[in-house]
């Protein structure tokens, strides 16, 4: 059974840093796509940030470029998070997510077939 653990998340003021971190178990985590995702109440599901398993490439979401870090750790199935220069816009509940691979990894969260439960990240001033 697949079981993605998110953990890091907490109250944090404008431009200050998490990382966040998910550790996968019963995943074969090799030649796959993870990713972070979010959610703020009233909104749609959204990628951050993703990378493929096999080989590191990444991608974020222009609200995130140059300040979230997408890393790996293949050895611990851990993905990680590392957010700078935090906005109160970053505000939402961030899921860790795991997908095939098909060639590249994509921001769409209909592509991720398992979720974690989340770990909620607040940003105040």
């Amino acid at each position: 059974q697949v079981q993605l653990v998110e953990s890091g998340g907490g109250s944090v003021q404008t431009g200050g840093s998490l990382t966040l971190s998910c550790g996968a178990s019963g995943y074969t985590y090799s030649r796959n796509c993870m990713g972070w995702f979010r959610q703020a109440p009233g909104q749609e599901r959204e990628g951050v940030a993703v990378i493929y398993s096999g080989g590191g490439s990444t991608s974020y979401a222009d609200s995130v470029k140059g300040r979230f870090t997408i890393g790996q750790d293949n050895a611990k199935n851990t993905v990680y998070l590392q957010m700078n220069s935090l906005k109160s816009e970053d505000t939402a509940m961030y899921f860790c997510a795991a997908g095939l691979w098909y060639g590249r990894c994509v921001l769409a969260p209909r592509e991720y077939r398992h979720w974690g439960q989340g770990t909620q990240v607040t940003v105040s001033s």
